[in-house]
């Protein structure tokens, strides 16, 4: 990308399918495998882990963090030098060297203390690495620091993700995520199904600023917007055309 191009690029899980990632609603997606008694839109919430953190983590570490090793792909690294707002948690982005991207829903390669949405707070490398599989639930609440109890403000460990019931705050750099879509002069949407809080506020961007939006995927989602293009491929065919 060049100093003078002010495309923005929004992403989605449709993106990272191609690094063996699930996306989140298909056949095997995150949104449709949940626990034995819960669904996923039940397991990731701040009350659920508030509430059951022994069975919050074992779902986190199944679901996500047992992909914590695959590798980006080419459209990652296509994006390596674009000014990036991802929905994902992979941190694909990263390893395919966008030094500036923002992850705005978490990164699943970090933590960070239980708090109080809105603290100022540090991001740490995650434990995925010491847990002990043999002895997943005992092992993972050991690991975050939760006793019988439950978690512990400012002690206890919570995943560095955005969950359901919990809003936009500074930790996920709303005001920058925000900023960049005030200054694009083109959004490209790729992987996305348009069902989260943050494409609803860039489509809303970039209506009132009447800027042409793209929308790349197999199936794209059709939105109301004057100056819209519809890509129906994936983002490596889009980055191949």
């Amino acid at each position: 990308m060049t100093k003078t191009d002010k495309t923005l690029y929004i992403t989605g899980a449709g993106v990272s399918a191609e690094s063996g990632i699930p996306t989140f609603r298909g056949e095997d997606g995150f949104w449709t495998i949940g626990s034995r008694n819960y669904t996923p839109q039940q397991m990731a919430t701040r009350d659920m882990y508030m509430h059951n953190p022994g069975e919050f983590l074992k779902w986190y570490y199944n679901r996500f963090a047992t992909y914590r090793h695959h590798g980006p792909n080419k459209v990652h690294h296509w994006l390596a030098d674009k000014t990036l707002i991802t929905q994902n948690i992979d941190g694909l982005d990263g390893k395919a060297g966008n030094p500036d991207y923002i992850s705005i829903h978490g990164r699943l390669d970090q933590v960070t203390l239980f708090h109080h949405q809105g603290d100022d707070v540090e991001r740490i490398k995650a434990p995925w690495d010491e847990v002990d599989e043999a002895n997943l639930e005992s092992s993972l609440l050991e690991l975050f620091k939760i006793g019988k109890n439950g978690p512990i403000l400012n002690e206890s460990l919570k995943p560095y993700v955005l969950l359901f019931d919990e809003y936009y705050t500074e930790l996920y750099e709303i005001s920058r995520a925000q900023q960049q879509m005030l200054d694009a002069e083109k959004m490209v949407f790729m992987g996305t199904s348009f069902s989260v809080n943050i494409t609803n506020m860039a489509l809303e961007i970039a209506r009132h600023n009447n800027i042409p939006v793209e929308v790349v995927d197999p199936n794209p989602t059709h939105i109301l917007h004057s100056q819209v293009e519809y890509f129906a491929m994936t983002a490596q065919e889009y980055i191949s055309r």
